[in-house]
């Protein structure tokens, strides 16, 4: 055998060593995509001041993701909370204690105020480097007390109405009973009258 002949004999053995590599490099980016999905269960969230909100998304995979949440508004943008189940929490000092987390990756606002409506934020990173997000809408409403105040004076100012309307009702309906008594007792007075002028004649 010809030393020139080898390199050729040698071909398709890295000919099939490189495809067997492609098709390995392959699989790995068509199965890494699968290996953690990220879902938002409700994407936009209407609360009142002073209710607790809970912003829920669920993570699957195989692997321990980092998990993070940031509120995006008008004044800026503010990192909530980090952590990675089992191995450590971060959360930041303005929300220590106002906000509860979860290891499906949900997180709970205590007493949410007007300054807590905006966007948030959630990253997920898995251990293999993917990263995924999901965002919330959070509007939260003030409670109007003024109107609040409004419709309970209207409501008693309405039940003081309907009270004076039934004495007076009341009222009207004794007065007319004793004019229907004295009349009938005029008539009879009258009538035993004409009796006795008659019985006299």
């Amino acid at each position: 055998m010809r030393p020139l002949d080898r390199p050729q004999l040698c071909r398709p053995r890295v000919r099939l060593a490189w495809v067997t590599l492609c098709l390995a490099a392959e699989w790995a980016l068509q199965t890494r995509g699968g290996e953690i999905s990220l879902l938002v269960s409700q994407p936009n969230i209407n609360s009142s001041v002073a209710e607790n909100v809970l912003l829920s998304v669920a993570y699957t995979g195989e692997t321990n993701p980092v998990i993070e949440w940031k509120h995006t508004s008008v004044g800026g943008t503010t990192k909530i909370a980090e952590w990675k189940t089992g191995v450590y929490a971060n959360i930041s000092s303005a929300y220590k204690d106002r906000v509860s987390i979860y290891e499906n990756g949900s997180l709970q606002l205590l007493k949410v105020d007007f300054k807590d409506s905006g966007y948030y934020l959630v990253t997920v990173r898995d251990e293999l480097g993917i990263v995924l997000y999901g965002t919330i809408l959070l509007n939260v409403y003030e409670i109007r007390y003024e109107d609040l105040h409004f419709v309970v004076v209207f409501f008693v100012f309405l039940t003081a109405a309907s009270a004076v309307l039934i004495c007076l009702m009341w009222l009207c309906n004794k007065y007319v009973h004793f004019l229907q008594t004295e009349r009938q007792q005029l008539r009879v007075s009258e009538t035993e009258e004409t009796e006795l002028q008659t019985m006299g004649s």
